[in-house]
């Protein structure tokens, strides 16, 4: 079964002797890993869904409400990174079937295979993500 430090295991990849990057072999690979990824989030999010509707309680003491609607809407936001999620899982699948997968989308350069296993999402090559964060940084100073 496929990993990803967002979930679950898998067996790491191990390109064969002079195999092209993003083979169809390696596609297969990192599209098995997001498809059970968002597998996981809609399993968790319909979870939720029936874990909320069986424990719609109303309580009759004011701090139990409370208590109750603020661990509702910690859920809420919880199932709302996951849909977040589904659709940016989405959207690498189509970049696996346009062929652009695994690509920086800022320079064009390799991705990388390890880097795609820890965050399959990844958009971006490791030197423009950190780019990326020394600019936010700045911009937040």
């Amino acid at each position: 079964m496929p990993e990803e430090s967002l979930s679950g295991q898998f067996a790491p990849y191990v390109p064969r002797k002079g195999e092209e990057y993003m083979s169809e072999r390696q596609l297969a690979h990192f599209r098995s890993i997001l498809e059970n990824r968002k597998a996981d989030l809609i399993r968790d999010i319909e979870r939720t869904v029936h874990t909320m509707q069986d424990e719609a309680t109303i309580f009759a003491d004011p701090n139990d409400r409370a208590s109750q609607e603020t661990d509702i809407a910690i859920e809420l936001r919880n199932r709302d990174r996951g849909r977040k999620m589904i659709k940016k899982i989405e959207d690498t699948i189509a970049l696996i079937d346009s062929g652009d997968y695994g690509y920086c989308s800022s320079c064009g350069a390799e991705i990388g295979i390890k880097r795609l296993e820890v965050r399959p999402t990844a958009s971006l090559c490791i030197d423009c993500k950190t780019l990326e964060e020394v600019r936010e940084k700045q911009v937040a100073k």
